[in-house]
């Protein structure tokens, strides 16, 4: 099974969601940012994406715009992992593709849950 992709510019975040990623069985490579997760990506299928909105230069729903248009990511589940806990915010994200969204900052709970809900995990 490939690993999962977790794309966020704030280090500490990532390296906490890739913490509780590994604590779920679900070995993570990490992206500090939009331009590495679009390298990173280029090469490879990740089994699942965590992917932040707020991030300087090309946003999360500017990824999530190509994951949802790249066929070979489009059955790639992803997570939106954000702060922006506005309604419209969810709606866009949501009909961007998102298979779930959570309102940092993330708990190895909400995150559990979510996946769960996503038929990541059982």
């Amino acid at each position: 099974m490939n690993d999962a992709i977790i794309i966020d510019d704030n280090r500490s975040t990532a390296d906490a969601l890739q913490q509780m990623l590994t604590v779920l069985d679900i070995p993570a490579r990490v992206a500090y940012g939009a331009s590495p997760a679009m390298s990173l990506l280029g090469g490879f299928t990740p089994r699942l994406i965590l992917l932040d909105i707020n991030m300087p230069g090309v946003d999360g729903l500017e990824v999530l715009a190509y994951l949802r248009r790249e066929p070979r990511l489009i059955p790639v589940p992803v997570v939106v992992i954000t702060s922006d806990d506005q309604p419209e915010t969810r709606t866009r994200v949501m009909k961007g593709g998102a298979n779930a969204m959570i309102i940092k900052p993330a708990t190895l709970e909400s995150l559990e849950e979510n996946l769960k809900k996503i038929g990541v995990i059982k």
